[in-house]
């Protein structure tokens, strides 16, 4: 009688959705809610200003109260930082908005380069939110997928910064900072739709099982 493969082993999805979500809302959501406040009803140099405070305000909370800092939080509070004072120093909103849409396209070559090197960085991306064991970490079916993952993620990077570039090339700054901010979103939904349809499939395939842990989950707290 064939053995069957082993399962693949992850925090169950509550755990993750209580670990990511917060993160997500204070590092992404909040400042492009501040800053197309203040755009709308004062000027760009206090919409930026007003931002990069909450998130600076957001990294000096979790160190004064000696918390690790999450690596979402601590990265956008450093880009936003750079981007602010890049378009305060050029009086120049396009000097802030073109960094991220050419992070968004290097991120792109970045997913393609990692499967090219047998590294893929979906793994990676995905290891900050769903820890796993060294075990399940070498499974092959959980590796093919990340192969694939990285390869939809490379695809849909590109294709968000095309458009990006498209729209702060013909739009206003608020048309703009709304694109932007529902299109990284969506483009990320449809992803992970793809890659979950993928995972599925993959699974059935090879006839391997998943199993949600509570040992996982404990990690994540």
């Amino acid at each position: 009688m064939a053995e069957l493969p082993k399962p693949i082993v992850v925090p169950d999805l509550a755990s993750v959705a209580r670990r990511s979500i917060p993160n997500v809302v204070i590092g992404k959501v909040v400042p492009v809610v501040l800053f197309i406040g203040l755009l709308e009803i004062g000027n760009a140099t206090w919409a930026l200003l007003a931002a990069l405070a909450w998130s600076g305000g957001a990294v000096g909370c979790q160190i004064i109260r000696g918390k690790r800092v999450p690596g979402l939080v601590l990265l956008s509070a450093l880009m936003l930082a750079a981007k602010t004072i890049a378009a305060i120093a050029s009086g120049s909103l396009f000097v802030y908005f073109i960094p991220p849409t050419i992070t968004t396209a290097l991120v792109g070559v970045a997913f393609f380069v990692s499967v090219r090197f047998g590294s893929p960085l979906a793994g990676r991306l995905a290891e900050d939110f769903c820890p796993f064991d060294d075990e399940t970490r070498s499974h092959p079916v959980l590796y093919d997928f990340f192969i694939r993952l990285s390869l939809v993620w490379a695809a849909t990077s590109l294709i968000n910064a095309a458009i990006t570039l498209w729209v702060l090339l013909t739009q206003s700054t608020t048309t703009f900072v709304v694109v932007k901010s529902l299109l990284g979103p969506t483009t990320t939904i449809i992803t992970l739709a793809i890659g979950a349809v993928w995972f599925k499939i993959l699974l059935a395939q090879s006839g391997t099982s998943l199993q949600f842990s509570p040992e996982q989950a404990a990690s994540l707290r």
